[in-house]
Parts: structure tokens; sequence; C-alpha cells
């Protein structure tokens, strides 16, 4: 039986499913020819990540899919619903990813901050012959340590990041469509651990007393993060985006930090994907990154073998 991980998969995930007889596929095909190699290949499994997408044309075109599987927790590039009605399983790896994904939500944070994004830039160009004046220019940094961050969606990946907020001594407030509340546990390296219970609270509270915000939800059909969503928040406000293109009106983001109402954003995801606007790619307050939340090693090798468990359970 053959498996197609289009946008690639760990070489874990790979071994696990040889070993259980599949043959896995890793060849990049393009996303017009996809329908075709999997009919003209007997592909039984198609997996994907965030770059291929599996919408209504590719189910109707390719009968015998059993699986169609997800590295990762988003599902808006595929067509979840119509295939599941095809008879096709669909499958993803929601917590997989979470560290690694909070772990760049504070590699942003860290960045906009002490104005890291910035430096990187102007230090190569003017770092030899302009030393002390950019040191002026990055002297104003500020400290996470005792500051509210607010956690738009307290799912696993909201978690995740919370934990790491405690970790820095930061306070927490968070909101939630479906979550009223959670425990977030916090372990340590010598089996001690701390516990504390986030009471979610509405989304306007929350913009109106965090000092940072992120977002952890999924894609929405409309901005959570506007102009009137700006004009509430505190000003010299710092926001991050690791979660899905579309949440931030990048427009009124613009608007905000030539505004001096935002102090910096951090972006892994776009509006524009994969295609991302040039006053958003050229704003010397935005630190960013090219869609890797999930790019680790380590999370690539849980969500291949997560993957491999799922479809082993599954046809075998």
């Amino acid at each position: 039986m053959k498996i197609l991980a289009n946008d690639g998969i760990s070489k874990s995930g790979i071994l696990a499913l040889e070993k259980s007889g599949f043959e896995v596929i890793t060849t990049k095909v393009a996303q017009e020819q996809v329908a075709n190699f999997v009919n003209n290949n007997d592909i039984s499994v198609l997996l994907v990540r965030s770059a291929t997408k599996v919408r209504q044309d590719i189910i109707d075109a390719c009968p015998n899919l059993k699986i169609i599987g997800r590295g990762g927790a988003g599902m808006d590039n595929i067509d979840e619903d119509y295939a599941k009605s095809k008879g096709i399983h669909v499958i993803n790896t929601p917590a997989a990813s979470s560290e690694s994904v909070a772990e760049l939500v504070f590699a942003h944070l860290f960045s906009g901050i002490r104005f890291l994004h910035d430096s990187n830039r102007n230090m190569p160009l003017e770092g030899d012959s302009n030393f002390n004046g950019l040191k002026k220019a990055y002297a104003n940094g500020i400290e996470l340590r005792g500051k509210t961050l607010g956690i738009i969606g307290i799912g696993r990946t909201g978690q995740a990041t919370a934990k790491m907020a405690l970790g820095l001594g930061m306070k927490l407030i968070a909101t939630d469509t479906s979550i009223e509340k959670v425990d977030i546990k916090v372990a340590f390296f010598d089996g001690q651990s701390i516990t504390t219970t986030i009471v979610t609270q509405p989304l306007e509270s929350l913009l109106k007393e965090a000092d940072f915000i992120s977002l952890h939800v999924p894609a929405q059909k409309s901005y959570i993060i506007g102009e009137k969503e700006f004009a509430l928040m505190k000003d010299d406000v710092g926001i991050i985006n690791c979660a899905r293109g579309g949440l931030i009106d990048e427009v009124a983001l613009v608007k905000a930090l030539d505004d001096e109402k935002v102090l910096f954003a951090g972006l892994d995801v776009f509006e524009t994907e994969p295609t991302p606007e040039i006053p958003i790619l050229m704003n010397p307050k935005i630190s960013l990154t090219p869609h890797i939340g999930a790019a680790t090693i380590e999370a690539q090798d849980r969500i291949g073998i997560e993957l491999a468990q799922q479809i082993i359970a599954l046809l075998k």
C-alpha cells in the first residue's frame, strides 16, 4: 500500500510505516498534478502539511484514497467534511507541534522587546560606522517578567505558550469561545511542578489589559484583530501571530504600528501567504518568519510518528 507524503515526513515516520509494510513516497508533486500522481501511482494515503491543499476537486478525482493526513493541527487546507462524506478518513496531529509553536512565539516576543529583528538588519550595514548610534536606538528594551500576556485561544498551543509565560514570571489572561477555564501545569526538570487555573474572559477586556497578545486559534471567516480591536489595546502593545494568516487585518496592523499604538508585531503567518505583502515584509517593527512554527526536528519527529501510528491503526 502506497503513501504520498507530499510535503515531507520525518525519517522516524517513514521507518515506522515501512516496518508495517507501507511504501512511502516523498516526491514533491506540484499542486495541479497531485490528483494525477495519486491515481497513476495507486496512492492510498495522502499526507500534507500546510503547503498542499486537498480540496473537493482532488477528493472527487481520487476515489481510491483511503486516508488524508495533515501533519500539524490546522485543517483549513483540507475539505475535511467533504472527504469524510466520501468515506475517507481524515487525520491530523494537533498536539505534536504545540511546544515548537510556543517557543517561536517567545522567539518573536524576545526579538520585539529587544529590537533584535531590526538590529540584525542594521548591524551588518552600520555596525562599524554607527555603533553608538545603533546602541542608542536600541537602548529602550523592556522585560517580559511582570507583564501581562493575553492569549487568544487557550487550546493545546495556547496552553504550551502559557506554561512558558509562567516560567518567565508573566501574568496570564486568556479568552476562548469554547473553554471557560483550564488548569495549566508547569513541570520542572526535577520532577516538581506547579499548577494554576486560568479563567477565560471576554476578548474586549483582554485587549484592554494585555501588554502582549498572542493568537492561537484556527482559521476564521473574518478578522479577530482589526482597526476596532487595535483601538481597545494599550499603547505600546506587542502582538504575535504564529497561528493562521487572516486573523489580523494587516492594513490595520501597519497603521497601528505607524501610529505607535503597537510597539512591535511578530508574524509567522500572513494573509496572502505564500506571497506576503511588501509593506509587511519591509516594516522595521515586524519580526518575520516564513510559517515555521512546527518546523523543528523534534516536532517533525512527533508528527511523523503520530501520523504513522494512526495510519497503521486504521489500515492494518
